[in-house]
């Protein structure tokens, strides 16, 4: 048996995330190809996975927004809009394929929408739509995934946040919305707009088997118009995704992450004499000698939730809303003359009842990725 436990379910060993290929069943004949996909998040970096497919990162913390191939950029904020990006589009490169994204042929365009304080608000999310708005057209945009929220609840038609998502709409930009992660019977803008997509979770404990799966604590409510929400439900719990490169948490994961294959105290000590600088293990020897060493090394693994060198595993509703983003990329693909009404009733239609969860918390039900990207040809 090895020495150190991954922190995620498992069976078998060695221990393994499922790819969403695998976890969804999707269909494996699209990537979402001559689809462009727009996302709104804290920060982003231009990750290997994603390489020559950004078309442009927009910095819009200012009122005076920036466009162009620069990435404007700190680790601590580029690393949501990373996660998001990569689970949805990622080629799979630095994982030889395994954890590639369903959209891994989709082109992006990256905007950011945080503050000066590190912060996302409101008004932030709306400079980043005003500018979506303006220039779709120009990046021909087809979808919007945005898995941050508003402030507040608001119930107004004319919320600037749920204007924009309208304007889009009907302008042939789907948006696609998390639902939140705190449970609460109530949704922010703007995934409170009628025209979103608002995506809540699963947490299907990393297996197809689907008697185990739960839902996730994901919010739920009803739009200004009172429809329910969220519409759909997906993925959203022990999902592969890139560590920023080059931070504290990829230098000590290229020494860590290697414990979870060992299955002797000297295996681990050669690892950890090679990687001592990176691991800055202070008072901790390289030689393991008492269950405290050992304890230690595994609370890391456990707070970086380590996957690999280059992967950990992540969760929560801006996870979902990216796996919803990079099917409706293959459904676009699929058939390009889908407008967002007839891709919203393709998903819905298709969902699979989750049983024993109340219809107001799942929607329609769980995500059906094959047969939506089937129905969206057939359409």
């Amino acid at each position: 048996m090895p020495l150190f436990t991954a922190s995620f379910p498992h069976t078998g060993e060695p221990p393994e995330v499922l790819p969403i290929q695998t976890r969804l069943g999707a269909h494996s004949g699209f990537g979402g190809r001559g689809v462009v996909i727009a996302f709104l998040d804290s920060g982003f970096y231009p990750h290997p996975d994603l390489r020559g497919r950004i078309i442009a990162h927009v910095d819009a913390v200012t009122r005076r927004v920036i466009s162009g191939d620069k990435f404007f950029h700190d680790h601590e904020m580029s690393w949501h809009g990373q996660m998001t990006s990569v689970i949805a589009c990622g080629d799979g490169c630095t994982s030889q394929g395994k954890y590639r994204g369903l959209a891994h042929g989709a082109q992006l365009l990256l905007i950011k929408v945080s503050n000066f304080h590190g912060h996302i608000k409101e008004h932030d999310i709306l400079r980043g739509l005003l500018w979506l708005i303006e220039n779709h057209r120009a990046y021909n945009v087809r979808l919007c995934s945005i898995p941050i929220g508003g402030d507040r609840p608001s119930a107004d038609p004319d919320h600037p946040l749920h204007t924009a998502i309208r304007i889009l709409y009907d302008e042939n930009v789907l948006t696609i919305c998390a639902a939140g992660n705190s449970g609460a019977a109530q949704l922010l803008p703007p995934a409170s707009a009628p025209e979103a997509l608002t995506v809540g979770g699963v947490d299907d404990r990393n297996t197809t088997d689907v008697t185990c799966w739960r839902p996730y604590h994901h919010n739920y409510g009803t739009a200004y118009n009172g429809a329910a929400k969220p519409e759909i439900l997906t993925a959203a719990r022990w999902i592969a995704s890139p560590i920023l490169p080059y931070s504290s948490m990829a230098r000590e994961a290229r020494w860590l992450a290697p414990l979870l294959r060992v299955r002797t105290l000297s295996e681990a000590e050669a690892l950890l004499a090679a990687g001592c600088a990176d691991l800055r293990l202070g008072n901790l020897p390289c030689a393991l000698e008492t269950e405290a060493q050992l304890a230690a090394l595994q609370a890391r693994i456990d707070k970086y939730k380590l996957i690999d060198a280059h992967h950990q595993h992540v969760d929560g509703t801006s996870v979902a809303a990216a796996i919803a983003t990079s099917v409706v990329a293959q459904m676009l693909e699929a058939n390009p003359r889908l407008r967002p009404g007839a891709i919203r009733a393709i998903l819905r239609a298709t969902a699979v009842p989750f049983p024993g969860v109340p219809e107001a918390v799942q929607g329609s039900g769980i995500l059906n990725a094959r047969t939506a990207v089937l129905a969206a040809l057939a359409h």
